[in-house]
């Protein structure tokens, strides 16, 4: 490895870690325990992790087969759907709250009939799921579509070719080719799940217990108790450095 590499990839670590250390600088430590443990500290926590497993579960649901499909599928336009699908990674989030709320508003196109139904979906805690998911689950589709394609499509055409079928193929060899790209793009999805903010407080609203995860509780706190946030907010880091340390799989890390 070139030395003079060491120069810039010590700034960049610089740049991404020393912020952190500066929010424990800024907290005083007699009064951590008390604010971790406040609760809406747990609340906020407890509606992050739950909405953040709900949402991943649910890219998980519909991304697998939306990236099978832009990876195997040869169908014209698929340039199109993977822009859509890429959207809300260079989207602010507060527009795909907006997108969210006027799509699935009583006034929107969907959230008409839904309401007809009796169905109600803004400012409630299945908002906070459904916006986590429209800003995560692209990191799910790039990630498994790159894997898919870094995989190629021998294995399946070797399957085909000793009788089966595009459902056993897909269970038995897609499926199994996909796993090690699954877990850490599973990750990468519930992480982002975790620390989601514009298109929550768009589309959900900030009510304590049902719609105010642990972000938008960072965010109604700093204006009035500036330590409190600060405290919340090393909890979220806390939180999501345990994710990424704990589930990230070894292969990720270039360790087989």
């Amino acid at each position: 490895m070139p030395t003079v590499l060491w120069v810039p990839a010590v700034l960049a670590l610089a740049l991404v870690a020393l912020p952190v250390f500066g929010l424990l600088t800024r907290v005083e430590p007699a009064r951590l325990p008390a604010l971790l443990l406040s609760p809406s500290a747990l609340d906020a926590l407890r509606l992050s992790v739950v909405t953040g497993l709900i949402a991943t579960g649910l890219a998980a649901v519909l991304g697998v087969p939306l990236a099978v499909v832009l990876a195997r599928s040869r169908l014209r336009g698929l340039r199109v759907v993977r822009a859509l699908v890429l959207l809300p990674l260079v989207l602010p989030p507060v527009v795909g709250g907006l997108a969210l709320l006027y799509l699935l508003g009583r006034t929107g196109p969907l959230g008409g009939v839904l309401a007809v139904a009796g169905i109600r979906l803004p400012y409630t805690t299945a908002a906070v799921v459904l916006a986590q998911t429209f800003v995560a689950m692209p990191f799910l589709v790039v990630g498994l579509e790159g894997a898919l394609r870094t995989a190629g499509g021998r294995y399946e055409q070797v399957a085909a070719t000793l009788g089966a079928g595009p459902w056993l193929a897909f269970r038995r060899v897609t499926l199994p080719l996909l796993l090690p790209a699954l877990g850490s793009s599973l990750v990468l999805t519930f992480a982002r799940a975790l620390g989601e903010f514009g298109a929550t407080i768009t589309f959900a609203g900030s009510l304590q217990g049902s719609t105010r995860t642990l972000p938008l509780a960072i965010y109604t706190t700093a204006q009035s108790d500036v330590d409190a946030a600060v405290a919340m907010s090393l909890l979220l880091v806390v939180v999501a450095l345990l994710v990424i340390v704990i589930a990230r799989p070894r292969a990720v890390e270039g360790r087989l």
